[in-house]
């Protein structure tokens, strides 16, 4: 916080003054004097210019009214804001009652006791009633309107202050003595307040001031201490309600006058004076504190005697009567508030809720987005995110991992733009000081500091989510207390106890940047870390006490401001000679401003940054000052060359309705001189400037200044210089185009100014081009517009994609009857449905669903089926057979099988599928195919063995009996046994093509036995496969494997069947001649055949992986098909040789 004086009135005649009062809401000041002065004075703030607001705008008396009716020194002045009255009083114990008529005020009421003098007049909150107590010790408690409620005397004592509470049910009395005692609002005594301020205080004292703050603007925190009481000794104390047992203790070390809580009761002014050992006289000051005693500040005021003080109503002013002068302080408060990727954050209270309300701004869309907060102590922004540092939820329980160490007392939230909390982290540890970088949180205390490596999730990684338990291990927190010296290794203990141990030099500000970490002490040394592994590299030893720390962006140079407000530079790594004759690092510059209140590096050059002086902003190149600007916002960035600043004051004026007037932009010299340059003079001297004084920016005004009088060669170059590589690419296009009409065109649409370079393509007759801006910019509503001027077949689809985007827009906005319309005419089934749906419009639905083709995936059967079983609809069975007779006279026997395995009508699909695979077979198509689709039928019926089997055991559920179970079972078993035989001809049929295609394929590789034994299992199918095909592979094998009497077989068996032609037959029968005059027909491995040319009942199980029998105990059988395959061939295959269902 902040304050300077700002201006000074002086009263005619030098007429000393008494007493001063703020109106809080119309802005009256009233003050009264001696010799009958009262005066109404009223500030305003008159200027025509839109940037001069707030505090920087000139301020002039609008009213100075003389308000004469009183004769003696006018000693209480008191405001009643609801009903613009003031009430007046002197020291001969006349009160007047002025009203506000046609812009003056005049005497409404009169009333004198002339018995006593009047001490202190207070209004009660609402305005209603006033209490007014005589020095006599007489109270009269009167109504708004003149009408005295209730009055009474209090015998011997002497009154001297009074003060309503905020429910108007309490009166505290000040005596002269210095006692306070608790009246209710009928004038019975309850009891003495308890003074702990006043404990080993001797000698007489009186009452400085009473004020408690009503909570008409919030609390700052829930239990706020509102009710102040000072003492003219400085002693002082602040209580959260009149019997507070513990109150906040002040020695303010002053004489005091006066006091006064600001409109919110975030700050307590303490005016008074204070002796100086240097000089002979007293000095008066203010000094500032918060509700839990903490020392803000101190304001020196000129002049001999302050006898009153009182704030504006924002809080941004306070006005000090001081002998025949009004002194004005402008005040900059302490807001709570950051700025993170467009987005104004700031925090305010409200009447209605005890916790903050923190509002996140986007300035570029105009969109806030509130969030409530309890306890927040700070607001910290770096980059895309923000912290809030709050107190922790006595009630929320940490999470185990959360918090190691139990009693987390407060806590950081790591929150986005639009204030959706990513990360929450509990610490032990009092965030006073907070900063932040794009990776770190720092937070310290008086005594420690506290960093954090904070993760967002879209940065994440898979691997970086299952280590977060183990975070701490890897050192995403530590601890350093401010007397350590830490060395930088990576191994540190997450020790809260070092938070706990004190230190004799507390910390007072930090900052940080991604490779320095800066750390402020109370006695002016500056602690320098290298950053993020923390090692303390320099100590510096400066002459003030910082207030604010702040790096620019190279992380040279640390810009200093101190707790009076003077601000300092320190180059960091500069070596100089000091006056021992010793090197050393670091030296302050010679720069030095005062009353300065806020400051900015430039985020892209380090030698770049704006400050505040009062009210005006300068910014500064190499130490050197630009012209002042007049302005009053706190600076939120400073980058590209432009500087943007929030007028925070007006804002909080009215907190929930920010305008975008308040954001205001100011570009410096550098870019105003290049601009004019550009305009006044010509691209080619601008350049010349621009070579001298170099900035991205600047280089894009070039380029952009260049493209537009489409000089490409310009602009290429400024472009390069820097580094826009769309912007290059963007010149290079241009210098492809022919047309220059085109070129400007292109042009006008790179600025985006649309609406001009769509006409200049149309007028160009190029609508085409025309629609592709629109399309880019994602203006369907332009794009329909476009394409129904013109025809086009390549417009159809176009036409279509813009109706269903046109649709779409109104469902994200649930217009569903407007984005019917468009639907419909884009032709998209899916979202028309669901448009429908939300409609209510069944009608509408039934339409479309009839109008939709066959198994259209809106279409879904399985589900319908569902749910005619689940409502008991008995026709389903006969609808199915229907449909699926009208796919099979349209030849779509495929459909119909998918039709009945949707349904879970197994069985009749896997009929449908036994028929097709039966029909390929004998058309002699691909063996492979015809497998699989034996194999499907076969797994269609295992499906169906399964339904049956879960519809068997639902009926029995609930019946102990397992006899019952098993006979249900069996019962089952026998009407499946023609589906059995039909299951196995299935897998017999998938079984036979593939030990045909095995046989094959391990003769084509030479496994010539193998082979053999493969096709020797195929005279078991006979049925199947074709006698001829059979038997000419297994003759083909026998022959290839020498097994001449297996061969001669073979050839007997071929010229004995009855399919073959006479010719074919003689054909068989020169091979055999020829074959067995050269080999005898005999087997040379009989004994291995034996087995398998015996065939028939009990053979031994085959290996659908080799073809030869399984003799061993160890085989796998395939959990889908129960199939055997030797155990030592399975771990070669993955998936089962036979149905290809997964070996597991």
């Amino acid at each position: 916080m902040f304050f300077y004086l700002s201006k000074k009135i002086a009263v005619p005649n030098n007429v000393k003054l008494k007493c001063i009062s703020w109106n809080k809401d119309q802005g009256f000041i009233a003050c009264g004097g001696e010799d009958g002065l009262l005066k109404v004075l009223r500030l305003e703030t008159q200027t025509d210019d839109s940037k001069l607001r707030g505090l920087a705008a000139p301020s002039n008396l609008s009213m100075n009214q003389n308000l004469e009716g009183h004769s003696g020194a006018v000693q209480v002045v008191t405001w009643n804001e609801q009903y613009q009255k003031l009430t007046t009083s002197d020291q001969n114990g006349l009160i007047i009652v002025w009203m506000l008529y046609k812009g003056s005020w005049y005497e409404e009421m009169i009333n004198n006791r002339n018995k006593s003098v009047v001490r202190s007049m207070s209004w009660n909150a609402d305005g209603q009633k006033i209490c007014i107590v005589y020095e006599d010790g007489a109270v009269i408690v009167g109504s708004v309107d003149g009408n005295r409620i209730w009055g009474k005397d209090l015998k011997g004592i002497q009154l001297c202050h009074v003060t309503w509470s905020a429910d108007s049910k309490i009166l505290l009395f000040g005596m002269a003595n210095g006692e306070i005692h608790i009246y209710d609002n009928q004038g019975n005594f309850i009891m003495k307040m308890k003074l702990n301020c006043l404990v080993n205080v001797t000698g007489a004292i009186s009452i400085a001031g009473i004020h408690w703050y009503h909570g008409t603007e919030g609390y700052v925190e829930p239990d706020c201490p509102c009710l102040a009481i000072c003492f003219d000794n400085g002693r002082c104390q602040i209580m959260r309600h009149e019997n507070d047992q513990n109150p906040v203790l002040i020695d303010t070390g002053m004489y005091v006058v006066g006091i006064q809580w600001n409109h919110i009761g975030s700050v307590l002014a303490v005016a008074g004076s204070q002796k100086v050992v240097t000089q002979d006289k007293d000095i008066n000051i203010v000094q500032f504190y918060t509700p839990f005693g903490e020392h803000l500040g101190t304001l020196k005021v000129p002049g001999k005697q302050m006898c009153s003080l009182s704030w504006e109503g924002g809080g941004l002013k306070i006005a000090l009567a001081v002998d025949s002068f009004i002194y004005f302080a402008n005040i900059r408060p302490d807001y709570k508030w950051g700025y993170c990727s467009n987005t104004v954050v700031y925090a305010y209270t409200r009447p209605d809720r005890p916790e903050y309300c923190v509002v996140f701004w986007d300035t570029k869309n105009n969109e806030k987005y509130v969030k409530y907060v309890k306890s927040l102590i700070s607001i910290t922004t770096c980059g895309d995110f923000c912290i809030l540092a709050t107190k922790a939820d006595e009630n929320h329980p940490q999470e185990e991992d959360e918090m190691e160490t139990f009693g987390a007392t407060f806590v950081l939230v790591l929150c986005n733009s639009i204030g959706t909390p990513l990360d929450p982290k509990y610490i032990d540890l009092v965030p006073l000081f907070v900063a932040m970088t794009k990776t770190h949180v720092i937070a310290a205390s008086k005594e420690a500091f506290y960093t954090w490596q904070y993760r967002v999730a879209k940065k994440l990684t898979a691997l970086e989510i299952n280590q977060i338990t183990r975070s701490r291990k890897e050192g995403r927190e530590r601890i350093y207390h401010v007397d350590d010296v830490p060395s930088g290794s990576v191994d540190g203990v997450f020790d809260y106890s070092k938070a706990i141990q004190g230190t004799r030099d507390p910390i007072c500000a930090i900052t940080a940047s991604d490779k320095t970490l800066i750390v402020g002490r109370e006695s002016g040394i500056i602690q320098r870390y290298s950053f993020p592994n923390v090692a303390l590299i320099q100590k510096y030893s400066l002459d003030c006490r910082a207030c604010q720390l702040s790096l620019n962006c190279n992380s040279s140079r640390l810009a200093i401001i101190d707790i009076a407000g003077v601000l300092t530079f320190f180059d960091l790594d500069t070596r100089v000679t000091d006056s021992t004759g010793q090197q050393v690092l670091g030296e302050l510059l010679k720069l030095e401003r005062k009353d300065v209140w806020d400051m900015k590096w430039a985020r892209d050059n380090p030698d770049l940054f704006a400050m505040m002086e009062k009210t005006r902003m300068y910014v500064f190149r190499n130490l050197d000052p630009e012209e002042p600007i007049q302005t009053s916002g706190y600076i939120c960035n400073f980058e590209d060359l432009e500087i943007k600043s929030v007028l925070l004051d007006e804002i909080l004026k009215n907190p929930e309705h920010p305008s975008k007037d308040y954001i205001m932009n100011f570009e410096i010299r550098s870019l105003r001189d290049s601009r004019a340059l550009i305009e006044k003079v010509g691209i080619e001297d601008a350049s010349q400037f621009i070579e001298d004084n170099p900035h991205p920016r600047l280089w894009r005004l070039l380029a952009e200044a260049a493209l537009q009088k489409l000089d490409l060669y310009t602009a290429q170059q400024a472009f390069v210089r820097c580094k826009d590589y769309q912007g290059i690419k963007f010149v290079k296009r241009l210098g492809n185009l022919q047309s220059e009409s085109m070129k400007q065109a292109e042009v006008i649409a790179y600025f985006g100014r649309f609406e001009e370079a769509e006409r200049m393509y149309l007028d160009m007759d190029r609508r085409d081009l025309a629609i592709g801006l629109r399309l880019k910019l994602g203006d369907w509503f332009r794009v329909l517009q476009l394409l129904k001027t013109g025809s086009g077949d390549a417009d159809d689809s176009l036409l279509e994609q813009a109706h269903n985007a046109i649709g779409d827009y109104f469902a994200d906005r649930q217009k569903w009857l407007n984005a019917v319309q468009y639907y419909v005419k884009g032709r998209n089934q899916e979202r028309l449905a669901e448009c429908y749906y939300m409609l209510e419009d069944y009608e509408g639905l039934e339409n479309l669903a009839n109008s939709l083709p066959e198994n259209h995936k809106l279409l879904p059967w399985n589900k319908a089926v569902e749910l005619a079983k689940s409502h008991s609809m008995k026709e389903i069975g006969s609808l199915l057979a229907r449909y699926a007779s009208h796919l099979l006279e349209k030849n779509k026997t495929l459909d119909a099988i998918e039709l009945y395995r949707k349904a879970s009508y197994f069985f009749d699909a896997a009929k449908l599928m036994y028929k097709i695979a039966d029909e390929e077979a004998k058309k002699r198509t691909k063996p492979l195919r015809v497998k699989k689709l034996y194999v499907l039928s076969a797994l269609l019926i295992e499906q169906y063995h399964e339904q049956m089997k879960n519809a068997q055991r639902g009926k029995v559920k609930g019946k102990n009996s397992e006899a019952t179970s098993a006979l249900a079972g069996l019962l089952e078993e026998e009407v499946l046994s023609t589906t059995s035989r039909f299951t196995d001809n299935a897998w017999r049929g998938a079984e036979a093509y593939h030990f045909f295609i095995l046989a094959q394929r391990q003769l084509y590789e030479g496994y010539v036995d193998t082979a053999l034994k493969t096709a020797l299992h195929l005279r078991d199918y006979e049925d199947i496969i074709p006698s001829v095909e059979i038997y000419s592979l297994l003759a083909l094998c026998a022959c290839a494997s020498r097994a001449f009497g297996t061969c001669s077989k073979a050839f007997i068996k071929l010229e004995s069947l009855e399919t073959l032609s006479a010719e074919q037959k003689q054909q068989y029968e020169d091979l055999a001649l020829e074959i067995f005059t050269k080999h005898t027909p005999k087997d040379n491995r009989k004994s291995e055949l034996n087995s398998l040319l015996e065939g028939g009942e009990g053979k031994l199980p085959t290996c659908i992986a080799t073809g030869s029998p399984i003799i061993e105990y160890q085989f796998w059988v395939c959990k889908v098909c129960k199939h055997y395959v030797l155990a030592q061939e399975i771990s070669n295959y993955n998936f089962c040789p036979l149905c290809h269902s997964s070996v597991e």
